[in-house]
């Protein structure tokens, strides 16, 4: 395990949150200087140096350990309250970004109408949500993903249009990036095994990790530009208008 160590922030091992930064810089590099900007379940707010030219705002139910959030500790929030009712006017905002966030809420659907409510006509929404994941979170972890088919459903009932649903990677990223945590959770002498199963795996372990573990991600990674249905994407990056009210 000490071997994939070193790797485990190269774009190959944790390429889902790599994307996902680099998607939210293009999106944020798009939006004019002092464009108001919410970000909606915020948390530590890792974005916020992206949006230094914009007027950044931050909302959050603050509900989660500290251990669960990316930087161990929430940001100061502007907004300490549910998403489904943020304390603004109507059209306040020229944008909202919302991250990972509508899988944590029990009512997805409504968070999308209260974001269309507090977005002005034309401003833009910027979402990401996982269409597959291990449960994480928790309690507050309710739905396993969305498909292109509810976000281009439920966006354009909650006023919505050009709505554009691209993929995080395709399915094979998606198998690389299971067969990395398989190695990782199945470590011997790790948290999901017990001592005495652990003596016994050892030995098949250490001849797949390697496999499974660095041969397996590099061939997933070559593979995956022939893949043009992205049927088991790890996730979407969504962006959506407001429209004329």
């Amino acid at each position: 395990m000490s071997l994939l160590a070193p790797l485990k922030q190269s774009d190959l091992f944790a390429f889902n949150l790599r994307n996902r930064d680099r998607w939210v810089a293009q999106q944020a590099a798009l939006l004019p200087k002092g464009a108001r900007v919410l970000d909606a379940g915020a948390g530590s707010a890792p974005y916020r140096p992206l949006f230094a030219h914009c007027r950044y705002e931050t909302q959050d139910f603050k509900q989660l350990e500290n251990h669960q959030l990316r930087h161990a500790a929430y940001a100061p929030m502007d907004y300490v309250c549910d998403i489904t009712g943020i304390p603004v006017e109507d059209a306040t905002f020229d944008a909202v970004l919302c991250t990972e966030v509508i899988e944590h809420h029990p009512e997805p659907i409504r968070v999308l109408y209260e974001l269309a409510r507090i977005l002005k006509p034309g401003g833009r929404l910027l979402v990401t949500a996982p269409l597959g994941s291990g449960i994480h979170q928790e309690p507050f972890h309710y739905y396993g993903g969305f498909t292109p088919y509810w976000y281009r459903a439920f966006l354009e009932k909650a006023g919505f249009e050009t709505i554009a649903v691209v993929p995080n990677g395709g399915s094979y990223r998606h198998f690389a990036q299971e067969s990395v945590r398989f190695v990782r959770e199945t470590r011997p002498f790790g948290p999901m095994l017990p001592a005495t199963t652990s003596v016994a795996w050892a030995p098949l372990w250490l001849l797949l990790a390697p496999v499974l573990g660095l041969a397996v991600p590099l061939t997933c990674s070559w593979l995956d530009r022939f893949d043009k249905e992205c049927r088991f994407t790890v996730g979407y990056h969504v962006t959506a208008t407001r429209a004329p009210i």
